[in-house]
């Protein structure tokens, strides 16, 4: 009795102190994050994309294991967040289109969050709950997920359910678990093949005439062989890729899986266009990850390392209040260079040879993008300085080309124009249709919550769109070209927002003229000098 009493106040005393350390939380934290409202006007927006008498459910991602009993840093579902502010895992959000029930008791949105443990609050951080989600998001209608299973709601009198796909790797028991499991139990969703859908959804955002090739081939390798080899619309465009045939297949996709693939044409259509608060985000994530870029400039050395660069970049995203990186940080030097998604970055001397550097903080959520190209010595060798040159025409020429009312396409028509006028002119290719071989990516993708963020490829460039621009050549060793040229590797990528007459170039605080990032790199550098003890 002595114990079970000693246990009961132990207890209760833990949970007041939970509650307590939640409630006098240190109001010494950034006051930039999104605001409840942003999140509510986003929830309206969706609500009038979607059809009558509808419903759209989204849930967190689940949390992913690091290593044994350790996880990985959580980071939420964009949507998640981007429709509620909520940050957690264990979680469902459910907006519908009409106002649900009659009189004060009527609602139009609900979620249903992870509870509040005093002890797991203890080793794992604070929650936020259910009062937290009232009155930190907004939420009228807030629930623990728990009871989400008894929560009066008929999914089968909706016409429409909305749903991203379901996370496949929730476990079998669990918070999140329990509320999917409940979610297919209420709403009797046909199955439909995640990796075909997903296929297909790819084909719709992204397939335009210029890169058929690339998405045919991404189907081929990422789609099960049955599958591939079955299905209709797949094999249609397989056989006559052109874009009389890419018009059929996306009206095919739409007619046969628009309820499925609803949830993505929504929030593509609302998170390509971004905010004013969003903008704000992003304008920071940018100018803080070019700040960074160009201090490496100063402090690079051709006795360094990949892994020192990519440890001043991350100390200055820390510095100015980044959580972190959007992506693995990208740091190739060499050949390394010429490998697209480069993680490895374990190289312990540079040299001269160039240094690739794809690396970006993510800001309160929003990713930046930049890459930079340099010479560890301070001076790019004048093959270097060839390739280099003409990544920047590139780039310069689509940079006109960021306003409202251009053809997405034709950014990527311009890239090919001048990178292959100025690789046929160093005699490298000979036809333009071998451009692909030192340059195999396209030149732009939409950024945002993810630094592939969702938006469209296939229309004009509205304005508030923010993109990226990326040339890039990569001559690997073995290449059939004069081996001078070989394991040059270069990209140049900035961040532009689309505006009516022009873009707005994010990332100019790191230099990108080959004369100025010569003229950076002859300065002193805040890491000049820096000695640590040997390890023994």
């Amino acid at each position: 009795m002595k114990l079970l009493t000693k246990t009961f106040f132990a207890a209760t005393a833990l949970c007041l102190c939970a509650v307590t350390a939640f409630s006098q939380e240190s109001q010494n934290i950034p006051k930039d994050y999104l605001s409840r409202e942003f999140h509510a006007g986003r929830r309206e927006a969706l609500r009038k994309l979607m059809p009558p008498n509808s419903v759209a459910v989204i849930f967190a991602y689940p949390e992913r294991v690091f290593s044994k009993d350790v996880d990985y840093v959580y980071h939420p579902n964009p949507d998640m967040y981007y429709f509620s502010g909520y940050k957690e895992a264990d979680a469902a959000l459910l907006i519908f289109k009409e106002m649900q029930g009659t009189g004060d008791t009527s609602y139009n949105e609900v979620i249903f969050v992870r509870k509040r443990d005093a002890q797991r609050e203890q080793w794992t951080g604070r929650r936020l709950g259910v009062e937290g989600a009232k009155t930190q998001l907004g939420f009228k209608r807030a629930y623990n997920g728990s009871e989400f299973a008894k929560f009066p709601i008929d999914f089968k009198k909706f016409t429409t359910i909305i749903n991203d796909e379901l996370p496949n790797d929730a476990g079998k028991d669990g918070d999140l678990a329990n509320l999917i499991k409940t979610f297919k139990a209420k709403a009797a969703l046909p199955e439909v093949d995640k990796a075909l859908l997903n296929a297909l959804n790819l084909v719709s955002t992204r397939a335009i005439p210029a890169n058929l090739p690339r998405v045919i081939a991404y189907l081929k390798a990422t789609l099960p062989a049955d599958v591939y080899q079955s299905n209709a619309i797949v094999q249609e465009l397989v056989n006559k890729p052109d874009s009389a045939t890419l018009v059929s297949v996306k009206a095919k996709i739409k007619q046969q899986y628009g309820a499925a693939s609803m949830f993505n044409d929504f929030t593509v259509a609302l998170r390509g266009i971004k905010q004013p608060e969003e903008l704000a985000l992003l304008s920071k994530s940018v100018q803080l990850s070019s700040i960074a870029h160009a201090e490496v400039m100063r402090a690079v050395k051709p006795s360094m390392s990949e892994r020192e660069l990519e440890g001043i970049l991350m100390y200055v995203h820390k510095k100015y209040g980044a959580e972190g990186e959007g992506y693995p940080p990208i740091v190739g030097v060499g050949a390394n260079g010429c490998i697209l998604h480069y993680e490895e970055n374990n190289e312990t001397v540079l040299n001269n040879q160039l240094v690739l550097l794809d690396v970006g903080s993510e800001y309160h959520g929003y990713s930046a993008d930049v890459t930079r190209t340099i010479p560890p010595s301070g001076k790019f060798t004048e093959e270097q300085k060839a390739i280099y040159q003409i990544v920047y025409d590139a780039q310069e020429e689509v940079f006109k080309m960021c306003k409202a009312g251009v053809p997405y396409s034709s950014l990527e028509d311009k890239t090919g124009e001048v990178l292959a006028a100025g690789l046929i002119k160093l005699g490298i290719i000979k036809e333009a249709k071998e451009l692909r071989t030192y340059y195999p990516h396209g030149v732009s993708h939409h950024m945002g919550l993810d630094v592939h963020d969702k938006g469209s490829y296939s229309g004009n460039l509205e304005e508030n769109m923010v993109i990226t621009v990326e040339p890039g050549i990569y001559i690997p060793a073995g290449s059939k070209c004069d081996k001078k040229w070989w394991n040059i590797g270069v990209r140049i990528e900035d961040d532009v927002v689309i505006g009516k007459d022009k873009g707005t170039i994010l990332s100019l605080d790191a230099p990108r003229k080959w004369q100025d990032v010569e003229k950076l790199a002859a300065e002193k550098s805040i890491f000049d000098g820096a000695k640590f003890p040997p390890l023994k």
